[in-house]
């Protein structure tokens, strides 16, 4: 997309925007971190106001939680952000569900819960993440789309703090934040675990950012590795740091690999000497155009979730990315092996496959196991060995799941069962696999031999992950995450039987008129920054549907950020998925090395096609400051 150059001093004034007054913040599930008060805007007037419009099973959206770190402890007294929590899954609405989100993430400002997207459609939000920024007189002076906007957004709060300062409209001071009182348990939202030689259980303490071993109980603490503080530091267990720590897997040599995801970093604990070192990853987030294979401490990483040693390698479940990557510890390198970034649901060739977000691993001899978080799906990866391939690829190929937007509890055969955001899967000793069927609060079974799904157990808390004790009984150890514990339970031989639900995300379609549809997506590259060029296009396009027949032509790459599609006669409803990403450079002259930016969102616009709908479906990947 062409950038205007800027206006010489003899061009006549740009005309001026109109300014947009900040819609009042309304939800009706109320306020989190605020101490019971309620703020408004006119309450906030004064300070420049962050809205950050999340949910809490959207990798992108803990992403921004964490850029956002920084800002909010650099601008304390001026910068007010306020997270509006607008739920995807019927979980997510849940006010509970909220309270244990705001806690789980250290989200360490107010947060709004609004289960029915009121503000979220007064601010006319149409993905997950958004952020927002009003200044201190209360009108909305920027929107950016995505994550990897914190960068602009500063340098935005930079330059409004000088205009309202000199204009004597900032007020400096402490925002409406009050944290909540700590809970005095041993684990706090665990996430992970797995059983060590000894037979102790070893847990990811996700939120206290610690591995905890405990005896064969579940519940008497043997040990803890890490000080408890976020950090990444390498050293003996007392000293060590880990940020949000998820999966864990043992290795050959006998130490464990933990998927540190905040870290975005693979580390290794050793049971015998308590030392923590770094596996694989530089600490900093993979962004578009990084390299995607190489010397295992020279590559960034993305939320890495899950882990699990299969076919002679370490299999990362690599949730920000959409992908599964695998390191190997003889080489020293790490790899993509599946996934091509795109959100969705694509089964095939492993290089050509689709994943959203997947957050589970389990490997049983010629398959590995994947829970798909964000499609609700439960997929497996094997050699390409039956015609699909050369048998010396793998090929990626889905059991139970549809898609983005359909998810419900539903037993039943697999073409019609059902699950809920599951982050976990075991393999169990009859072939079968267990699924942690995370929002629906139940372990499920799905029987290869007979492509059925049971439920195995209900009124789990957000159960996260399940072991087999390895005592020999039949019991299963299930992390209850969200009820901050594990849970034992027998097998039992027939399913409980669940009244089926089905569920589609709850947003509203966007109306769209049939033929011809043009696809906008707005960016411009922030102040004091040019699209990045020297290398060819700045910028790439890619557009699908589902069902892939809505779209009679326009699908597919490109490097145009704006592309009209046809849409097919006869296919009334459907959604849209556009991926879109920029990159710009700062653009000054006198710097030597100019950093460089990459600005990506994905969308999924549920669309209806009615004779008086848009014709026109605008996106915005970058809002620019929008101030007269």
């Amino acid at each position: 997309m062409n950038v205007p150059p800027p206006a010489s001093a003899s061009a006549a004034p740009a005309p001026r925007r109109a300014r947009v007054r900040a819609p009042e913040l309304i939800g009706k599930g109320g306020w989190l971190n605020t101490g019971d008060r309620e703020p408004t805007l006119a309450d906030l007037r004064g300070s420049i106001v962050i809205l950050d419009f999340w949910t809490f099973c959207c990798i992108n959206c803990l992403h921004v939680l964490d850029e956002l770190r920084e800002l909010e402890e650099k601008h304390r007294d001026t910068v007010v952000v306020i997270g509006v929590h607008s739920p995807k899954f019927v979980h997510e609405a849940e006010h509970r569900a909220v309270v244990d989100a705001v806690e789980r993430y250290g989200v360490h400002h107010p947060v709004l819960d609004d289960p029915e997207l009121a503000t979220w459609k007064q601010y006319a939000v149409r993905a997950w993440p958004t952020l927002v920024v009003i200044d201190p007189e209360g009108y909305v002076v920027a929107q950016h789309a995505g994550e990897g906007h914190v960068h602009a957004i500063e340098k935005l709060v930079a330059e409004l703090e000088a205009e309202h300062a000199a204009k004597g409209t900032l007020r400096r001071g402490d925002g409406p934040y009050v944290p909540p009182e700590p809970e005095p348990t041993d684990l706090r939202f665990p996430g992970k675990a797995i059983v060590l030689p000894s037979g102790n259980l070893l847990v990811s303490d996700t939120t206290r950012h610690q591995l905890v071993e405990l005896e064969p109980d579940g519940e008497t603490v043997v040990r803890r590795v890490g000080d408890g503080e976020r950090g990444l530091v390498d050293g003996p267990a007392e000293r060590a740091r880990f940020g949000e720590p998820q999966g864990l897997a043992t290795l050959p040599d006998g130490t464990v690999a933990v998927a540190d995801t905040v870290n975005h970093a693979l580390r290794a604990w050793d049971p015998a000497t308590g030392e923590v070192t770094t596996l694989a990853g530089t600490g900093r987030q993979w962004w578009q155009g990084s390299p995607s294979a190489g010397p295992a401490r020279e590559v960034d990483l993305s939320s890495p979730w899950d882990v699990a040693w299969w076919e002679g390698r370490l299999w990362v479940a690599m949730a920000g990315v959409h992908q599964l990557w695998a390191y190997d510890p003889r080489t020293g390198t790490v790899a993509v092996a599946a996934g091509t970034t795109n959100e969705g649901l694509v089964d095939g060739p492993a290089e050509r496959a689709w994943f959203a977000q997947p957050s589970g691993l389990a490997a049983a001899g010629e398959r590995l196991w994947v829970a798909d978080s964000e499609t609700s799906a439960l997929r497996w990866v094997e050699r390409a060995g039956d015609g699909s391939g050369d048998g010396t690829g793998f090929v990626v190929r889905t059991a139970v799941g549809t898609g983005l937007f359909d998810f419900g509890h539903r037993d039943g055969t697999a073409d019609r069962a059902l699950l809920q955001h599951p982050l976990g899967v075991t393999a169990l000793p009859d072939g079968s696999v267990a699924v942690c069927d995370t929002y629906n609060h139940a372990l499920r079974r799905y029987d290869p031999a007979t492509n059925e799904v049971t439920t195995l157990a209900t009124d789990l808390r957000e159960p996260s992950d399940a072991v087999l004790p390895g005592d020999g009984s039949d019991d299963i150890v299930v992390v209850e995450s969200a009820r901050h514990r594990l849970t034992r339970l027998r097998l039992p031989e027939e399913a409980v039987r669940v009244e089926a639900v089905a569920h589609r995300t709850r947003r509203e379609a966007t109306e769209v008129a049939p033929g011809r549809l043009r696809l906008d997506v707005v960016f411009q590259a922030p102040p004091g920054q040019k699209l990045d060029e020297r290398y060819g296009p700045s910028t790439r396009l890619l557009v699908d549907a589902t069902p892939p027949e809505l779209l009679a032509d326009g699908a597919g790459q490109g490097t145009d950020l704006t592309r009209e599609v046809t849409l097919a006669d006869g296919v009334t409803e459907g959604v849209l998925h556009v991926s879109a990403m920029a990159a710009s450079c700062d653009d000054d002259p006198a710097t030597e090395y100019p950093a460089c930016h990459v600005h990506q969102q994905d969308w999924g616009v549920p669309v209806r096609v009615t004779r008086d709908g848009a014709s026109r479906l605008p996106l915005v990947l970058a809002g620019m400051d929008d101030r007269a």
